[in-house]
């Protein structure tokens, strides 16, 4: 998940650009849908443009299962975001018990209850990268740390595991090697069936034990929901943390503002999150559908333009600049309608708690190497920093 420079925020900060949207990070110009080839060499539709985007997010006729999954295009190899998932004929079903299974445990008061212990968890490394002095590596400091905590404690995971099920996270999240791809989630998935019946036998409060206490669901049912919140509960928060304050150091005036005004921490992890490098979300036609003036079969994959979405000129105001004062309309990196994030709440809770401590805390935090040698993952889907040098 790679980020652009920044552009400092102009002396008003309030002319609308209504130049033809250019996306920074695709190059794609406007909004439509055009052909395009994914890293497998498959053909796809890339949807651009905030409002198409946003129509097709909600479009009944796509969705994440195809009819024949061995044959279907592909964006990458990664078992999440690589391909189809789920069931063809039951993934509407299927999808609405995810949700209602889930949302409990990532709901408003649950995520009040939670902040303590979040706040709590960030104090305790932040005190850590103090005590042993600058400079440090953000990334291994805090931002993969954090997460990896409070999913270990949501879903009753030890800690100590963490080493094991790192390596399959990053396994499964692969985008170039199948083999490596599959192992790593037959070992995850071992690991979860395994925690499902320690739960079972020894129930804690966590979010697998309640999960076991409820009638109807299985053993195997319990363990892929574990399987994707371990991946997706931190993964995407560790990267997240990192690009974030990445992007506040490249623009020191809006880390002073955030240091002066903690008031706009909030604002501040949405407008991070919008002026990101977003990956693309894959979708499959379940039947056949026209966009504009393209016709579009069932089965063919059509890519999701995040990144052109959250950067489009006419819906966000100079949106090259990170600005964390903006108000304008929702960003997509959590997606949007029926299939919005789940997680989207605990994501939110630990960038603002993060962000919050971090500039409180380090006022004067900077880079500890040139930001232009700083270097990013490409063997995984979510991309993200390799380390974050810092001193203060």
């Amino acid at each position: 998940m790679t980020t652009t420079p920044a552009e400092p925020l102009p002396a008003d900060g309030t002319t609308r650009d209504t130049t033809p949207s250019v996306c920074p990070v695709t190059g794609v110009v406007g909004s439509g849908i055009t052909r395009t080839t994914t890293p497998t060499g498959d053909s796809a539709w890339l949807a651009t443009g905030y409002d198409l985007v946003r129509d097709l997010f909600t479009d009944p006729r796509l969705g994440r299962s195809h009819r024949t999954p061995d044959t279907a295009a592909r964006l990458g190899e990664s078992a999440f975001s690589g391909g189809p998932i789920g069931n063809f004929d039951t993934e509407l079903e299927d999808h609405a018990r995810m949700r209602t299974l889930l949302q409990p445990h990532f709901s408003p008061k649950r995520m009040r209850e939670l902040r303590p212990r979040v706040e709590q968890l960030t104090t305790e490394l932040l005190d850590a990268m103090e005590d042993q002095g600058p400079p440090a590596d953000l990334q291994a400091a805090l931002a993969l740390p954090l997460p990896l905590l409070v999913i270990c404690e949501l879903l009753g995971v030890p800690y100590e595991d963490r080493n094991r099920f790192r390596d399959w996270v990053d396994a499964v999240g692969n985008v170039a090697d199948r083999a490596k791809v599959e192992q790593g989630v037959a070992e995850l998935f071992a690991y979860c069936l395994h925690l499902v019946g320690r739960k079972r036998s020894d129930p804690g409060d966590d979010v697998v034990s309640r999960l076991c206490a409820v009638d109807g669901v299985t053993d195997d049912e319990i363990a892929t929901h574990a399987m994707v919140l371990l991946f997706a509960g931190h993964e995407t928060s560790a990267v997240q943390i990192g690009v974030g304050i990445r992007m506040l150091l490249e623009n020191p005036a809006q880390f002073q503002l955030l240091h002066e005004r903690p008031d706009l921490v909030a604002s501040a992890a949405e407008e991070l999150l919008r002026a990101c490098n977003a990956s693309s979300l894959p979708r499959y036609a379940r039947h056949a559908l026209t966009v504009g003036d393209t016709d579009i079969a069932p089965g063919d994959l059509v890519l999701l333009g995040v990144a052109s979405a959250n950067h489009d000129r006419t819906t966000f105001t100079h949106p090259d600049r990170v600005d964390i004062t903006r108000q304008e309309s929702a960003h997509f990196m959590f997606g949007y309608g029926p299939r919005y994030c789940l997680g989207a709440p605990l994501a939110r809770l630990e960038l603002q708690i993060a962000f919050s401590q971090l500039v409180t805390r380090f006022p004067t935090l900077t880079f500890a190497v040139d930001p232009a040698t700083l270097t990013e993952r490409d063997d995984i889907f979510t991309g993200g920093l390799t380390a974050l040098p810092v001193r203060w």
